[in-house]
């Protein structure tokens, strides 16, 4: 009786080895070939693909721009740049329309106290002053322009309405003004004004 259960579970470990080792030779090795995709009509993308075609142009959206204006204060007096007036022109320095490359316009100004040739002499030395803190941070001397208005065209009235000196306005009115032009391509397009319907009629 022991003998005939020694025998069965010999037989029984043989049969199972036998049934391990068809199982191994049925399964794909590393060898075998992937199946291909099937066709679909779509593109089947590989890691790193890109999805842009490369015969798409990818086009740069150009944004119009308007030249700059910044008002450069002298408010002191002087020909010395405040911590203000360095301040401003930091800000000048970080606009769109300074790192486009266009050309610069220092206008100086004064008030109106004191004569004439004094006061061109004044705002020529003011505009100065900002062209050379301009050159000392990187930018081409030649694409500055340095005009001194002495105290023409102010921003505001130099006198009360009795004739005494407004001093506020005055101090306003010392002032270097920067004007920086933009390339032809980013010009805004000024778009005509459209009629009313009254001008309109008027006009037929």
């Amino acid at each position: 009786m022991i003998k005939r259960i020694t025998m069965n579970l010999r037989l029984s470990a043989a049969a199972a080895a036998a049934l391990t080792l068809a199982a191994c030779n049925n399964s794909p090795t590393d060898d075998t070939p992937a199946p291909e995709p099937e066709e679909s009509g779509k593109q089947v993308l590989g890691e790193g693909t890109s999805i842009i075609r490369a015969d798409v142009e990818m086009e740069r959206e150009i944004m119009p721009l308007e030249p700059l204006e910044s008002r450069i204060s002298f408010d002191e007096g002087g020909y010395s740049l405040s911590e203000t007036a360095i301040a401003e022109l930091k800000a000048v320095l970080e606009s769109r329309q300074y790192t486009e490359g266009g050309d610069i316009v220092l206008r100086g100004h004064t008030d109106a106290g004191g004569n004439d040739n004094a006061n061109l002499r004044a705002s020529e030395r003011r505009a100065e002053a900002v062209k050379d803190w301009f050159v000392e941070n990187g930018t081409a001397e030649d694409r500055i322009t340095v005009v001194g208005l002495g105290e023409q065209n102010p921003a505001r009235p130099n006198a009360n309405p009795d004739g005494t000196p407004n001093d506020e306005n005055r101090a306003y009115n010392r002032r270097v003004m920067v004007h920086i032009a933009v390339p032809e391509e980013l010009v805004v397009e000024e778009t005509p004004d459209t009629p009313t319907l009254v001008e309109k009629v008027t006009a037929d």
